[in-house]
Order: structure tokens, then C-alpha cells, then sequence
């Protein structure tokens, strides 16, 4: 699924395509697929978009009606904005330059000044409408941690303390625990770090774990800068490929390349099933 910079990069480019005169009022709303659309779709009907917010790897349209329509792309979402000009963020195929909607698109949001696909090939993601001051109670939104631009060292390892005997790899990616750190940008935060990803979590000082956040906060601000990782799944919000593993990845997708710090070979391995790359010399596990 889409990191938090993926999503971010796709809020900032549909910011200039749905937001109020950019898009006009929303004419209607099409439900392909009855899962991906909860709630009552003619409740947002002549309504428009007043701001785009993000929560994680949540994406949120604020209306003028006092609605919101919370939306998670999961693993093959894309939005794809059709009017003048035409943008796509999410899992990138031919969807980008076709005629739609095809046998992938779940729900159309007809706008005034064009129309907004949510396009899903298995069926994973969803569209919520919500009240727009419950959107922070949501059973889904609810549950996400702190960012790691909103938290500070001590909390994470106060946290950490409730999962002391757990890989850190596997703890950093509950967004229960941090929110918004994927597979890549856990494997380049523990790099940062200089923290074998296998060790327990209980293990981190408290001078470890603020170097830990901080690393976070530094690799996905890179990543932003440069649009995004886009390994494969996902693209910018014009379509165009994310370049962050080829600017500023250190060892995610490196395994067998020398280690920009120290010259070792990137090792790739599995830590709670996910794929994990690090510096065995730089990441020493002890």
C-alpha cells in the first residue's frame, strides 16, 4: 500500500483539482462496487470540496455541507481526475491514459468542472462519508498514533516498553504504535538509526529511540521532496514516477549494493514476514 508520502503527494496534486472552483460542486456520485462507497451517497450531492486533509494514509475531502468523505486507497486505489487536465495518483497502469470508467472503477464523483474515479482492482480501498467534526472518532482514524513529526522520543519509547519483546521493524509499522511509517521508510528510519531491525524493542534507549523518530521525520521528508518512492505501485498525482529510492535510499532495494556508509553489503531478509534490508555492519545486532 501507498506510504505516508505517496498519499501526502497525491493530496497536494488533487488539492488543484477538486478543491472548491477548482472542481465545483459535486452533480453526482456513482457506485460501481457497493463496498467501497459506505454511507449514503446523495448526502454529498451539491456539496463541494473545501479542503483535503491527510491522517496517516488516509486521505480526507472536507464539504460545504458539514460532510467528509474519508478515503483509504489499500493496496491498488487510484484516484483518477478527469476535466481539462488529467492527474492519477495510486497503483499505476493503464487506468492513467485510458477511457474510463472499465471494469476496475468502484465509484465516479461527478464535480461541475470534471470527474473524480476511484478506481480499485481488488477491491480493498474505500470511500466513507462521515460528519466532518466526527471525522477524529472514526473507528479507523481513531486509532492511528501520532505522526513522526507530532512525536517525541520519550513517547515512542514509552511505548516501546508495551512491546518489549517484539522486533522494532514489526512495532514501528503498527500505526497504532507510530503512524504513517511503511515497509520502506521503517527499513531507512532503523538505518538512520544505525538499529538492527531485528532487535526488541524493549531493548532501544531512550537516545536510540529519539534518533529513531528523527530518522523517520528525515526520510520521508526526503521522500516528499522528491514526490515519493514509487516502487512499482505508486506514482505522483500527475502520473509521473516518485525518485526517491534513486536519490536517497540507503538500503531498501539495495541488497548485494555496498553500503554508502561503511562499504558492507546490503543484506535483505524478513522480519515478521515483510521484506527488511539493512548494514550488518551498521546495524549491528546485539
Amino acid at each position: 500500500m501507498p506510504e505516508l508520502p505517496e498519499v501526502e503527494t497525491i493530496r497536494r496534486g488533487l488539492v488543484g483539482c477538486v478543491v472548491r472552483e477548482k472542481g465545483g460542486k459535486i452533480l453526482s456520485v456513482k457506485v460501481l462496487e457497493e463496498k467501497s462507497f459506505i454511507g449514503e451517497p446523495s448526502s454529498v450531492v451539491g456539496a463541494s470540496v473545501v479542503k483535503m486533509r491527510r491522517r496517516g494514509k488516509a486521505l480526507m475531502f472536507d464539504l460545504d455541507n458539514g460532510k467528509s468523505l474519508i478515503c483509504h486507497l489499500r493496496m491498488t486505489g487510484q484516484f483518477i481526475w478527469v476535466g481539462e487536465e488529467r492527474f492519477a495518483g495510486g497503483h499505476p497502469n493503464d487506468n492513467f491514459i485510458a477511457d474510463l470508467p472499465n471494469k476496475q472503477t468502484r465509484v465516479i464523483l461527478e464535480f461541475e468542472k470534471g470527474k473524480l474515479f476511484f478506481n480499485d482492482q481488488r477491491k480493498f480501498g474505500f470511500i466513507k462519508v462521515v460528519e466532518t467534526g466526527e471525522v477524529e472518532k472514526d473507528a479507523f482514524i481513531a486509532k492511528l498514533a501520532k505522526e513522526p513529526w507530532e512525536m517525541e522520543g520519550r513517547e515512542l519509547y514509552e511505548k516501546l516498553q508495551r512491546h518489549n519483546g517484539a522486533p522494532i521493524k514489526s512495532v514501528i509499522l503498527d500505526q497504532t504504535v507510530i503512524c504513517g511509517l511503511g515497509n520502506i521508510y521503517a527499513d531507512e528510519a532503523l538505518f538512520y538509526a544505525k538499529i538492527h531491525p531485528r532487535r526488541k524493542a524493549g531493548s532501544l534507549s531512550l537516545a536510540e529511540t529519539s534518533k529513531l523518530v528523527e530518522g523517520a521525520r528525515v526520510v520521508m521528508e526526503r521522500s516528499l521532496e522528491a514526490g515519493g518512492s514509487t516502487i512499482r505501485n505508486y506514482v505522483k498525482s500527475d502520473g509521473t514516477k516518485g525518485d526517491y529510492l534513486e536519490l536517497f535510499a540507503e538500503v531498501f532495494n539495495r541488497q548485494g549494493q555496498s553500503c554508502r556508509r561503511c562499504g558492507e553489503k546490503i543484506v535483505k531478509t524478513k522480519v515478521g514476514g515483510r521484506g527488511t534490508h539493512f548494514c550488518p555492519k551498521c546495524q549491528k545486532e546485539c
